[in-house]
């Protein structure tokens, strides 16, 4: 007869209750270990999360970004790095327009992704608002628009030389690469956000672009310009000036000039971005006559098509000593720049410090 299995077995009292005591006794070691093995894993897992998050990142993968002034990872989230090269170059640019506008640009930092600057200006009422704006690829955007940079064509900051490279005849391949890129901007003109330039010069409407320009005499015109460049005027003008007492030629074109265009609330030609006329942050300066020479761009291709052609010595420049006036103080020159404006300054500090260019001391 086979023999009972364990479970059907009969126990006497005794060892029933020996038994059943070293059972509870398995039991409770049991789920001794059970627990001691899951604080063993949270303790170890915690110290694992922990020095991951302590870690550094690679470049070129992610990185945390913290919370402005809050040195704990808590909070903390991971977003994608920008590319390398992408990242440099939006670097540099915010660096260089904190160090260009040092009162209305606080700091610069890589946050969320990208590099940023923090904007202080004034809004309506009068009262300090902050602002952080993305580099974006070069579009200069604020937190609600990054999503949408495709929209826009990212902002100028150009190669910018310390003067005038030697004249070259375009080759045919140049004609055709400049023809082509006419073509692209007459069927898609450039549209640029405004937002990051409309917060810095406090003017996001005519009305109140109109509000911040003040009239000044330039060297014996009146000229109306923003309020904030002013002093970098009268700078430019005295510098003139002095030049003018040794130089017949910076005399000469003194005396030729007949009218200065500053503010004028308007968008660049041909394109659907904000001119810097329309801050107050640029001057055109037309002489009586240009003496058949040529001095934009889009004038001469009325005239010339083929406007790339026309020499240097077929427009008209001002005196080189006028021109390093204005560069001092923070001006570029638009006849430096390969579709031509000979007449046109811009207040562009940033342009003259991402070229490595020399800017007066911050007042």
């Amino acid at each position: 007869m086979a023999p009972e299995s364990p479970e059907t077995q009969a126990e006497s009292p005794e060892v029933s209750y020996i038994v059943k005591e070293r059972q509870l006794l398995y039991d409770r070691f049991f789920f001794f270990i059970v627990f001691l093995s899951a604080a063993c894993g949270c303790f170890a897992g915690g110290n694992i999360q922990k020095v991951s998050a302590a870690a550094p990142q690679p470049a070129e993968t992610a990185k945390i970004e913290q919370n402005p002034g809050d040195a704990s990872q808590e909070g903390a989230r991971v977003v994608p790095a920008p590319q390398a090269e992408d990242a440099r170059r939006g670097e540099q640019v915010m660096k260089a327009l904190a160090k260009a506008y040092p009162d209305r640009i606080g700091e610069v930092l890589f946050r969320d992704g990208d590099w940023a600057v923090r904007l202080r200006f004034f809004g309506a009422p009068e009262e300090l608002h902050e602002k952080w704006y993305y580099y974006a690829g070069g579009r200069l955007l604020p937190e609600e628009l990054r999503e949408r940079a495709a929209e826009y064509d990212p902002q100028p900051f150009y190669n910018y030389p310390p003067s005038l490279p030697p004249w070259k005849d375009p080759s045919p391949e140049d004609a055709d690469r400049l023809r082509g890129q006419v073509n692209r901007r007459r069927q898609n003109p450039p549209r640029r956000s405004q937002h990051f330039y409309d917060d810095l010069w406090r003017a996001h409407n005519r009305g109140e672009s109109w509000d911040r320009v003040k009239s000044i005499r330039f060297l014996g015109h009146p000229v109306l310009v923003h309020y904030s460049i002013l002093e970098d005027l009268a700078l430019v003008e005295e510098r003139i000036l002095a030049e003018a007492v040794s130089s017949p030629q910076v005399k000469q074109w003194i005396n030729s000039l007949d009218t200065l265009d500053g503010w004028n609330w308007r968008s660049i030609a041909e394109t659907q971005s904000r001119s810097f006329h329309a801050y107050g942050a640029a001057l055109d300066l037309l002489p009586k006559s240009l003496g058949g020479r040529e001095t934009y761009w889009i004038w001469t291709a009325r005239k010339i098509p083929e406007w790339w052609t026309v020499s240097y010595d077929r427009r008209f420049h001002p005196p080189d000593a006028v021109i390093k006036a204005f560069e001092a103080q923070g001006f570029i020159w638009g006849g430096k720049w390969l579709f031509f404006d000979t007449m046109h300054f811009e207040y562009r500090p940033e342009i003259l410090i991402l070229n490595n260019l020399p800017l007066p001391e911050p007042r």
